[in-house]
């Protein structure tokens, strides 16, 4: 039987294995295709393929299967659940690839791309560039076609050529731009703070106007410290939660 074939990542030390490794999984997951096999590698060959310990993987599934991604069956193998959509709080330890699995695993719908002038309240993060490429894409529950979120991302004008629209629907940004368009990220700031509703956010999320929503600003930088990426991102109040864990030693 073919086993489903997960994306490699590099480990940073600095974090715990076990939770790069379930991330980087979990944005594998979600971000599959209906015509990926469902069947995981053993727990010996997903060890061998992120160049962890056996108890490291073992520990990483254990996070999965207790959010309901994964099921595990004594002698049959581990199997992606075919329906599960994420329900647990996002955590984040600084990893991309924690950025990557926050954004996936949902059906996106492209509203709009093109080229647009550099917002006034992003100048500081494209400085001499007039314009940039944007993309505003919708983003709904697959099962229920529920709306989750709706986001704009404000992109480096010379990217544009070599971003596929339909990678855009699969995956977030920042994966298309990491493992698609190859570009080296060395960093993401994250903003989110609570806001109201506006007519045209109530309108695409299907809420009441002036109703709690979660705003997300996340701004993607190279190694040279250049920003690649702005994305603004209207989550529904009702259906998301941030937990952020600061590893203090």
């Amino acid at each position: 039987m073919t086993s489903f074939a997960p994306d490699s990542i590099v480990l940073n030390r600095k974090l715990p294995l076990w939770y790069q490794v379930s991330q980087s999984l979990r944005a594998s997951i979600l971000g599959r295709s209906p015509r990926d096999p469902l069947r995981l590698p053993t727990e010996e060959q997903l060890a061998g393929h992120y160049g962890v310990s056996v108890l490291t993987m073992r520990q990483a599934l254990k996070e999965l299967e207790d959010e309901g991604l994964i099921t595990r069956h004594r002698r049959r193998g581990t199997f992606i659940e075919p329906h599960a959509r994420r329900g647990a709080p996002v955590r984040l330890l600084g990893s991309v690839d924690a950025i990557v699995a926050q954004q996936s695993g949902m059906k996106a719908e492209l509203l709009d791309h093109g080229t647009a002038p550099v917002p006034s309240e992003l100048a500081e993060y494209f400085p001499q560039v007039p314009e940039v490429a944007l993309y505003h894409r919708l983003r709904c529950d697959e099962k229920t076609g529920e709306p989750t979120n709706h986001a704009r991302n404000y992109v480096r004008p010379e990217l544009a050529g070599r971003i596929d629209l339909d990678d855009l629907a699969r995956w977030p940004m920042t994966k298309v731009l990491r493992d698609v368009v190859g570009m080296d990220i060395s960093r993401i700031t994250d903003t989110v703070e609570a806001r109201l509703a506006d007519p045209e956010t109530a309108r695409l999320l299907e809420v009441p106007l002036l109703s709690p929503i979660l705003h997300y600003t996340g701004i993607t930088y190279d190694l040279e410290g250049r920003v690649l990426d702005v994305a603004v991102i209207h989550y529904r109040g009702d259906r998301f939660s941030f937990t952020v864990t600061l590893d203090a030693t």
